[in-house]
């Protein structure tokens, strides 16, 4: 018997809140322990319409189901009124392969766990103190990486660019229930120069952040960089910052920002790095001292996927929602 479950009631499963960090923070440590079965991600462009589909999965040691997520990002979609993100998942019997579980979620829930997970680079790799966000782009992505930065750091000022400024205005008045004193930059280098923390939230194919703009003590997360071309970053940061930790190194060093490194021939393909759930499991591994520059590469993992599908399957359960299809 399988559960179909619709958006509606997978948002009444899961919310962006503190439950969550504990929950991909073990997906993160089973990945760096070597505890997944986790294949590369399928990409599909459309390239006409500024469109792409992926497809991740990943299986972790010893649990009884594993997901399978295709999740879409159509970038000119928000110019139709349309949400950049979709998708779905599926959960699978691991012992059998039974379908469990279809969850409709129209990329919610990528859209959290991939928030999620800046709030954990930013939890195990900024200064604790930090209460200055900057944040590059205005999307969904972008307003749901402030509020789970939130989460993890009190967060009293927030600096935002965007290519839109009407998506700017419609940011910052969605977002008056967080307290935080949000203020529109006109230049890239405006906000880097104001923040402790920095999220870049776009699907850039050109670098936006510069090199020379960066302080002392800067921590980044930078998660636009899930396809070969894309590129937020001066490859040279990678290079230079104290602490470079991406989220999976197998993926980053072919999508994320370290790809354009190695491309540049600014650092070697073979060159080693600690991923986030390294750090998870040591926090000493990170962040050394107040003055390290800190950048966190985050490209999206099949492991985050099956975490949050399992979670959600198990709170539906409970909750006694969704649709049974025999």
């Amino acid at each position: 018997m399988t559960i179909l479950l619709n958006s509606e009631e997978i948002k009444k499963c899961v919310k962006l809140n503190e439950q969550l960090i504990p929950i991909i923070e073990d997906a993160f440590k089973n990945l760096a322990l070597g505890k997944t079965t986790m294949p590369p991600i399928l990409r599909l462009d459309i390239e006409q319409y500024h469109g792409e589909s992926d497809v991740k999965a990943a299986y972790i040691d010893g649990l009884d189901s594993y997901a399978i997520k295709i999740a879409s990002g159509f970038f000119n979609n928000p110019k139709l009124g349309l949400p950049s993100s979709n998708g779905l998942m599926i959960l699978l019997d691991s012992e059998t392969g039974v379908l469990k579980s279809v969850l409709l979620d129209k990329g919610y829930l990528t859209d959290v766990r991939t928030a999620i997970a800046g709030a954990i680079a930013a939890k195990y790799l900024s200064n604790p103190q930090s209460t200055k966000a900057g944040i590059i782009g205005a999307g969904i992505q972008a307003k749901l990486q402030l509020q789970a930065l939130s989460l993890v750091r009190d967060i009293e000022t927030a600096f935002i660019w965007a290519r839109d400024q009407e998506k700017i205005n419609k940011f910052i008045n969605e977002l008056k229930n967080l307290n935080i004193n949000i203020h529109s930059c006109t230049s890239v280098e405006e906000v880097v120069k104001q923040s402790e923390i920095l999220v870049t939230t776009t699907p850039s194919k050109s670098p936006l952040i510069k090199n020379e703009w960066l302080k002392k003590g800067l921590h980044i997360t930078a998660m636009g960089s899930d396809a070969e071309s894309k590129n937020e970053l001066d490859p040279l940061i990678i290079k230079e910052c104290d602490l470079y930790i991406p989220d999976s190194l197998s993926q980053t060093k072919i999508l994320g920002e370290l790809h354009h490194a190695i491309e540049k021939n600014l650092i070697s393909s073979n060159e080693k790095y600690y991923e986030l759930g390294n750090i998870i499991l040591d926090p000493s591994l990170g962040r050394k001292n107040k003055e390290d520059i800190t950048v966190c590469d985050l490209t999206g993992t099949g492991v985050q996927d099956t975490a949050i599908a399992r979670q959600t399957y198990e709170i539906a359960m409970n909750l006694k929602l969704g649709t049974k299809i025999e």
